[in-house]
């Protein structure tokens, strides 16, 4: 059996397939770990969401910020952006199956030493603290009150986190953190505009797997969101966020042996990514 951990997907149905022909996977064997952003800004969202709710255990995928977006597109709580490609969720006979399935997924997954996120794990927490804080979330996204909280879901506020929070300010902070954040500032809070490269960051703020006060060097980080970051392995972090959207690649990593596999992808989009 082999697990095999992958960067955003974003509708790249098509680049999805043929990077598991690549890596000869066997869904009666082998295992997928997804990074979240699952859907939007490729052509492919519906098939995307199909396949993989349909492998059932032997995939295991977090929420992105853009599985949110659509989650909330679908709930009528934001309107859609004229940027947005997953129509073809909301048409779809299925949908409703699809998104209760979507939104029941975690924010947060740790096994064999490995902890998959999309964005990042806020540089205070343990690991023990953030599984707590991705599971109280997750409960209400994934509950029967999930419209509730998806009333008071958006927004940047509270930037800093502070063991005080309670209730949906809480929940929304590690929503953020889990999808949302790149840097950091040297007080902790978040920053959530810059999008681009190191190179280019504000000052004043460092990666979030930098962050002096980051708390789980001894486990490794899997995640996404970053595009512009490409392919990186150090300080116990892996990012697969290689743009496969944007006419890059997409990445698979074999976590058994950290074996990297990558194809080369069509570009399905011209935006700037978020």
């Amino acid at each position: 059996m082999s697990t095999y951990a992958i960067g955003d997907l974003q509708g790249c149905y098509d680049s999805l397939l043929q990077l598991l022909d690549r890596v000869a996977f066997d869904a009666a064997r082998d295992r997928l770990w997804l990074v979240g952003d699952l859907v939007n800004r490729g052509t492919q969202s519906l098939a995307v969401l199909r396949f993989v709710a349909g492998l059932g255990p032997r995939a295991v995928t977090v929420l992105g910020n853009h599985d949110i977006h659509l989650l909330m597109v679908a709930a009528r709580m934001t309107p859609a952006k004229k940027t947005d490609t997953f129509d073809d969720v909301l048409r779809a006979p299925d949908r409703e199956e699809l998104l209760g399935w979507l939104r029941r997924q975690p924010l947060l997954h740790a096994e064999a030493g490995f902890v998959m996120v999309h964005a990042g794990v806020l540089p205070e927490w343990t690991l023990a603290e953030a599984q707590a804080e991705a599971a109280g979330a997750a409960r209400l996204l994934g509950g029967a009150a999930y419209l509730d909280f998806f009333e008071d879901l958006y927004g940047n506020a509270p930037y800093h986190w502070h063991p005080s929070l309670t209730g949906h300010r809480r929940a929304r902070f590690a929503v953020n953190a889990f999808t949302r954040m790149r840097l950091v500032g040297t007080e902790g809070d978040l920053e959530f505009s810059h999008k681009g490269p190191l190179s280019k960051a504000p000052k004043g703020y460092v990666p979030w797997f930098d962050s002096p006060r980051r708390q789980t060097l001894s486990d490794t980080v899997v995640f996404g969101h970053w595009s512009a970051l490409g392919f990186i392995d150090r300080n116990g972090v892996i990012g697969l966020d290689t743009g496969c959207v944007w006419g890059s690649q997409l990445t698979a990593l074999r976590l058994e042996d950290r074996q990297l596999f990558s194809i080369a992808c069509a570009q399905q989009s011209t935006l700037d990514p978020d």
